[in-house]
């Protein structure tokens, strides 16, 4: 794994993208000799943190959903009239 410092990722951005598009290598950037900072390609951070992103998308869905509950309607409840529009009433589960 190439390591570039922080100085020349400052100086030469452009060649160094290059070289990381060519070859798909991650590269690390350090400062003061202590590595701060990966780049990686976008398909790489994909792979590697798409999980974390949809976990978190799913977090922020599950926080809206209870932010709309009703005051005074017990799961119970809730579940029993989701069942009725679904139209699993009186069926085996």
């Amino acid at each position: 794994m190439e390591t570039v410092n922080a100085l020349t990722l400052r100086n030469r951005l452009g060649e160094v993208l290059e070289r990381l598009a060519r070859t798909g290598e991650p590269i690390a950037v350090s400062k003061g000799r202590i590595v701060q900072a990966f780049l990686v390609t976008p398909a790489d951070f994909e792979k590697r943190f798409g999980e974390f992103q949809s976990t978190e998308k799913k977090r922020a869905l599950l926080a809206r959903v209870r932010s709309l509950r009703q005051p005074g309607v017990s799961p119970e409840e809730g579940l029993l009239a989701l069942r009725e529009i679904r139209g699993e009433v009186g069926e085996a589960s």
